[in-house]
């Protein structure tokens, strides 16, 4: 999962060496923390949200394919 939102993110992003993805374990889910660098996080979001929405909704089709629940957190 980490490494299939790295590789999109690094296409959105100036400087993908500022990704960092963290993969929280939980009992029933899974939250992929993402942070990037300060001057990237409107590139990451979009506008309105839409660019996160759709990784996210990429996500969770690509964790319910593993069985698997997983969010994405897109940290400041």
């Amino acid at each position: 999962m980490d490494q299939m939102l790295k590789y999109i993110v690094t296409s959105l992003v100036d400087d993908p060496e500022s990704i960092q993805i963290r993969d929280v374990e939980g009992k029933d889910s899974n939250i992929l923390e993402l942070s990037v660098n300060e001057k990237d996080i409107g590139k990451v979001i979009g506008k309105g949200g839409r660019i996160a929405k759709a990784l996210r909704v990429l996500l969770q089709a690509a964790s319910i394919k593993q069985g698997k629940n997983t969010q994405l957190e897109i940290l400041d």
